[in-house]
This record gives structure tokens, C-alpha cells and sequence, in this order.
């Protein structure tokens, strides 16, 4: 099942930057293995105001619990409010047409 996320990450004032630096340094690394693992497909940056961290993220799992534990293994997760969308197959995608 395919799940759209939009992640707002909220370091909290006084972190140190090479804390913020090393965390974000470990995010990257842990997105690329969830996308080796086909878990995460794609990720968006919307406009965004200056401070913030908007993500948008299109993920797979069987299940919205099996993606929250999923998204807890984010380095920034603890940071991070998290909504999550459920995608279902629409008839009329044109991803699903046939030729």
C-alpha cells in the first residue's frame, strides 16, 4: 500500500548545530537504505516559510502501522509531527491504463 506523508520537523531552540548537522547527516543515510528496501519512493520540498522543514514523502507499506514504525527509525523522527494519508488505487490513474 502506498502512503502519502507530510513531515514538519521542529528542532527545538538551543541544539547545537553539529548536532543538528550530524542528525541530518544520519537522515539522509537512513532514507537511502528505506528506499533501497523499497519503503520510500519519493520526496518533495513544498514552498515553505524560512526555518521551516516541510517534507512530503510518498512511502510503501503493508500497513499505516508497519510505516510508523517505519518513520520512527528517521533520525529526525524526534523532531518531527507526522500526518499520514493513505493512498487507494483510483480508476481512473493513468498509470493503471492500458495501452
Amino acid at each position: 500500500m502506498e502512503f502519502l506523508t507530510t513531515l514538519i520537523t521542529n528542532v527545538p531552540d538551543g541544539t547545537a548545530d553539529a548536532t543538528v548537522n550530524d542528525t541530518r547527516s544520519r537522515e539522509a543515510l537512513r532514507a537511502a537504505e528505506l528506499a533501497e528496501q523499497g519503503h520510500l519512493l519519493r520526496l518533495w520540498r513544498p514552498p515553505v516559510e524560512p526555518g521551516e522543514w516541510r517534507t512530503l514523502g510518498l512511502w510503501r507499506a503493508d500497513t499505516e502501522t508497519e510505516l510508523r514504525g517505519i518513520l520512527a527509525t528517521l533520525p529526525l523522527h524526534k523532531w518531527m509531527t507526522v500526518e499520514i494519508t493513505p493512498l487507494n488505487p483510483h480508476p481512473n490513474d493513468p498509470a493503471n491504463k492500458k495501452s
